[in-house]
């Protein structure tokens, strides 16, 4: 089982709307479970709409148009994050630092890395965070499962695009480097999350009392990955 990003589900072929002369891209996502329309601006400046499934198209459309003043604030936002430089603020930890940039070193938080000549500043602190991840997350995965007899195969760091972690049947826990940029302590539940999965491989009332026996703080931490998760794209 996978713990996904909200908006991670089938899609409907690329589309398009005008927002404030701009024609932006859209996807309709159809989820089974959805009761209201939900829009949202990913970083490479799609418009995702999720509707519930049988829900129409031009029912979707109309509801992004009449969010189009929002729309269009949130794309400008993300165009602007897409290149980070002097100043730019991002996650770490939990907490927002702003991005130094002198002399051809990069400081952000506890981080100074060096930028490599043709490299990017995101690229930069990229990189420089995946390799912490691969060092820190593994290990406290197994420490934080142990004491609840949760004991993965392996566990491995990816660069998911649409899930923060997943667990499959032979035990291996993989998750997505960007834990490193959560507050800790949503971090842990994104890892006990998918330990508990190792007992229970779905999302029945079994495994979310399992998960809230293993994860005394979790529901403040799914409320933190709805609302702040995106920004980390």
């Amino acid at each position: 089982m996978q713990l996904r990003l909200p908006w991670s589900t089938p899609v409907t072929p690329v589309r398009a709307i005008d927002i404030g002369g701009r024609s932006l891209p859209v996807k309709i996502v159809r989820h089974h479970g959805a009761r209201r329309y939900v829009v949202r601006v990913t970083s490479d400046g799609l418009v995702r709409i999720t509707v519930p499934r049988r829900a129409s198209v031009a029912g979707a459309l109309a509801f992004a148009q009449s969010q189009s003043a929002w729309i269009a604030r949130e794309w400008a936002r993300r165009a602007a994050a897409a290149d980070w430089g002097d100043g730019t603020r991002v996650w770490y930890r939990g907490e927002l630092h702003a991005i130094r940039c002198t002399n051809g070193q990069i400081a952000c938080g506890p981080a100074l890395v060096k930028l490599q000549p043709a490299a990017t500043v995101r690229a930069a602190l990229t990189a420089h965070w995946r390799l912490e991840a691969a060092a820190a997350l593994p290990p406290r995965c197994v420490a934080l499962g142990a004491p609840h007899g949760l004991v993965p195969a392996r566990v491995v760091i990816g660069d998911q695009r649409s899930r923060w972690g997943s667990c499959s049947a032979r035990g291996s826990i993989s998750l997505n480097w960007r834990l490193v940029q959560m507050p800790p302590e949503v971090a842990d539940y994104v890892m006990l999350h998918e330990l508990v999965h190792l007992e229970h491989p779905d999302h029945s009332r079994r495994f979310w009392r399992r998960v809230a026996e293993v994860s005394s703080g979790w529901r403040s931490a799914e409320r933190w990955l709805r609302t702040t998760g995106s920004e980390l794209f």
